[in-house]
């Protein structure tokens, strides 16, 4: 979900500085400049991943953003169902790992209608507000992991301690 996120925002990121008429390779154009741009974006995950949708053979710049706003909105839908179900099932979490799957829910949840309104925000063409609230969604996946790193942390801290 993070390189998701992140490939969304950097695909925004270009409306706003690039000419939306690229040559026929515009997928592979506009993935290379995010992946070089941004360490947390794969090149080959950005390609196939816009290609995945056969709406991208034929799609302005503007469009691929859209593509990548609604791959995230999927995968953001779908990682919140997943949490949802794991919460349901209750077995074998410590306190500690319920509390970031509850907070992890939590931050999907808001996400969620925050891509929603991205998706909105590129009909009206409002592209500075597309990418304040796709920077907000964004935080969702990073919040969340670093709610388990620091566990990760706090544990090697113990461990060295002792």
């Amino acid at each position: 979900m993070k390189h998701s996120l992140v490939l969304i925002y950097a695909c925004i990121s270009l409306l706003l500085f690039f000419h939306p008429s690229l040559s026929c390779q515009l997928i592979h154009q506009t993935c290379k400049r995010i992946a070089d741009n941004d360490p947390n974006v794969s090149y080959n995950l950005c390609v196939m991943s816009l290609e995945s949708n056969p709406m991208s053979a034929n799609a302005s710049l503007e469009e691929l953003g859209v593509i990548a706003v609604e791959l995230a909105l999927s995968n953001a839908t779908y990682i919140n169902w997943y949490i949802s179900n794991k919460l349901l099932q209750e077995k074998g979490f410590d306190p500690y790992a319920k509390a970031c799957l509850k907070d992890c829910h939590e931050l999907y949840s808001d996400a969620i209608p925050e891509l929603k309104d991205v998706l909105d925000d590129f009909k009206d063409k409002d592209y500075y507000k597309a990418n304040i609230e796709l920077s907000a969604a964004m935080e969702a996946s990073t919040t969340c992991e670093d709610g388990y790193k620091e566990r990760k942390a706090s544990s090697l801290e113990s461990s060295q301690l002792n």
